[in-house]
């Protein structure tokens, strides 16, 4: 092992991933949240709504974030742990069919704290961001 408990995560190191966000998606997370908002349950009602259809939970999003975080440990030794996301932000509405990809990147290290952050965008197909954070990294085994 280095000196750096970081290095195997430098500035810039990046992953994507994408997903197609389907009905089963959202109500899955529904069921397992227990957030039965009519904004992601009822069609009807959301049809009355300026967004004209149902939208997925915007914890969903994040929840797609922390696949990519996941992704970018592949590999890594270490243990390493969500230690949480600042700013996020839900700028657009993330609908069904959407197919979204998620940016991953490394914008910040802390190496005396053992800290990671990165910069995580959610952009669907449709070109709208409908979800951005900082992600923080913390690697506990050192």
């Amino acid at each position: 092992m280095t000196n750096d408990p970081l290095a195997a995560l430098p500035l810039g190191r990046k992953v994507t991933v994408s997903k197609t966000v389907s009905e089963s998606d959202v109500y899955l997370f529904a069921g397992i949240t227990g957030d039965l908002s009519p904004n992601h349950t009822d069609e009807a009602y959301m049809r009355t709504t300026r967004y004209g259809r149902r939208i997925a939970h915007g914890a969903l999003a994040v929840g797609f974030m922390s696949n990519a975080s996941t992704k970018i440990l592949e590999g890594i030794e270490g243990t390493w742990v969500s230690y949480g996301y600042d700013r996020v932000r839900f700028p657009a509405p993330l609908f069904f069919g959407d197919t979204v990809t998620v940016e991953y990147e490394v914008a910040e290290r802390n190496e005396s704290e053992r800290k990671v952050f990165s910069r995580v965008t959610v952009t669907t197909d449709r070109g709208s961001v409908v979800a951005a954070a900082t992600h923080i990294l913390k690697r506990v085994d050192v």
